[in-house]
């Protein structure tokens, strides 16, 4: 009795060191992870700002920790006409864009190439909650596709190359007044901000 206690507290003793093992090479793995992700994010970080920073004043953009490149305000209000200085700039602009993510330390890590737009939250005079929801949604979401339109169909030598790898990973979302930007220190909106388009890098997701 004695030794088939034994033997099943040295098989306990076995799996619990198997567990802890395990345990060890899943968090070794996922920090791994974790340093790829934080090492690809800085890197992008970095050639965007050697392509794009004696740019971003005159463009009225900016690029973010997380890459985010962001144009304020580049349409009237209530309109999704993409204004004739935005088309120069989405001219100049996303070709160099998509040289800088079609470069081979980047591009096989890139799931998807998201336009974003996004407004503020109101509309006008109306008060109904649920109608400017909507119409703001539907705005961003026709300024989305509208600059994509236009970043797909430019007359570029590199654009026309790249064009089936655009088609599949370039998507347009309208995000309405869902991400606000707020005054500096406040939880209050800051509605001109909040106007923009937003071109962002969705990276694959390794952990399956």
């Amino acid at each position: 009795m004695q030794d088939s206690e034994s033997n099943w507290i040295n098989i306990a003793d076995v799996m619990s060191a198997l567990m802890m093992i395990f345990m060890f090479i899943s968090i070794s793995f996922l920090y791994q992870l974790l340093s790829e992700k934080e090492n690809y994010k800085a890197e992008l970080n970095k050639a965007l700002h050697r392509e794009f920073d004696k740019d971003l004043v005159k463009w009225e953009a900016l690029i973010t920790e997380d890459n985010i490149m962001r144009f304020n305000s580049p349409f009237l209000t209530g309109g999704a006409d993409v204004l004739q200085a935005f088309y120069e700039i989405l001219q100049d602009f996303f070709p160099r864009y998509i040289k800088v993510l079609s470069d081979a330390k980047f591009k096989s890590e890139i799931e998807e190439i998201r336009v974003e737009g996004h407004t503020s939250n109101g509309w006008g005079s109306t008060a109904d909650a649920k109608d400017i929801y909507l119409k703001n949604m539907q705005l961003s979401q026709a300024r989305a596709s509208n600059v994509l339109a236009i970043c797909y169909g430019l007359d570029d030598l590199f654009i026309k190359n790249n064009i089936k790898w655009l088609e599949a990973n370039l998507r347009a979302n309208g995000m309405a007044f869902s991400k606000p930007l707020y005054v500096d220190g406040s939880k209050t909106e800051d509605t001109q901000r909040s106007k923009r388009v937003e071109f962002k890098v969705i990276t694959k997701d390794k952990i399956d």
